[in-house]
């Protein structure tokens, strides 16, 4: 079995949500080297300040994942082995700009599958979403779900993982894709496309009302991003994952109401929620199947959501008030 130890890595989307903590763990694992690539849209180098400040062997590039003579010359120049691909826009971003939402999954998958098929590196790791599935035809959902996505990022998404799936199937490339449900914890964005969590925090912490859009009898399947990190290391870490789609999450799914009322109760908020009319093509219901990622890597979420979602509402309350 392969063993990041000493290996030198590529993170795209490096300095967001996910990504900050995957180096992290990466990091903490032994890795030889870590190189991030980030545009900021989205990420931060706040996200990466206790990995600047414990490691040596961290390489930060502003760049576009999207440019395949940037990848390619980065690549190259860091002497990269494994790319862990979670560069992306916000699912938010579909109602803003839908090209772009859609393109970028595609136009950053295809610039990986360029580079490997010139051998430029031997691994992909690549994170796709839930949301690639649409909402629940039946529950739990496992890797053979239908594929629906209702939302451009949705295509986006589904439409890379199908990309690459088609070359593990025709050049036999060593890749594996990671399919995550809802992720939640720390440094999440909580500005301009925050998820629910985030935002519903955000204005409670800011004296506004938390916000439902729909009844909020829609349901998501929660996974604590460090969690998530882990199982990203896990998946590199087996070979049986190669040319899999494995699904991450926790087989619950609550509801969008359950969730914000959970928040309040926390922040003591008794005020008022705001409902607002249905957000577009919002998927109805999530919840994973499991199995496959149990089976196949041994993984089991560590922690449960009562306890992350303390520690994720705690640290939105630090952060406000630093």
């Amino acid at each position: 079995m392969p063993s990041i130890a000493g290996k030198n890595i590529l993170i795209t989307g490096g300095a967001g949500f996910i990504g900050s903590h995957l180096t992290d763990t990466l990091l903490a694992a032994g890795a030889g080297k870590v190189a991030i690539i980030d545009n900021f849209f989205l990420g931060k180098m706040e996200n990466l300040a206790d990995a600047r400040k414990n490691y040596q062997n961290l390489v930060i590039y502003r760049d576009d994942a999207r440019d395949l003579g940037t990848m390619r010359a980065i690549v190259r120049k860091e002497q990269i082995d494994v790319v862990f691909n979670l560069a992306t826009i916000a699912l938010n971003y579909s109602f803003f700009n839908p090209f772009g939402a859609y393109s970028v999954n595609v136009d950053i998958a295809e610039t990986l599958l360029h580079l490997m098929q010139e051998g430029a590196f031997t691994t992909l790791i690549h994170s796709s979403s839930s949301e690639a599935y649409g909402s629940a035809q039946f529950s739990p959902m496992d890797e053979n779900h239908p594929l629906h996505p209702t939302t451009p990022y949705a295509a986006g998404k589904a439409s890379a993982d199908l990309l690459i799936q088609s070359f593990y199937n025709v050049l036999g490339l060593d890749c594996a894709i990671i399919r995550p449900f809802n992720n939640y914890g720390p440094r999440q964005n909580d500005q301009a496309l925050a998820a629910i969590i985030p935002l519903t925090a955000r204005r409670i912490m800011h004296g506004e009302r938390p916000v439902l859009e729909g009844s909020g009898e829609q349901t998501r399947d929660f996974i604590f991003v460090r969690d998530t990190a882990r199982a990203f290391l896990m998946a590199y870490e087996n070979e049986k994952t190669r040319g899999q789609i494995i699904n991450l999450g926790s087989g619950i799914e609550i509801s969008m109401k359950a969730l914000v009322e959970e928040i309040c109760a926390y922040y003591h908020y008794d005020g008022e929620i705001e409902y607002r009319p249905p957000r577009p093509a919002d998927v109805q219901r999530l919840c994973a199947a499991t199995g496959l990622a149990e089976t196949l890597i041994g993984f089991k979420p560590q922690v449960s959501f009562q306890d992350g979602l303390r520690e994720t509402l705690d640290w939105y309350q630090k952060s406000n008030k630093s």
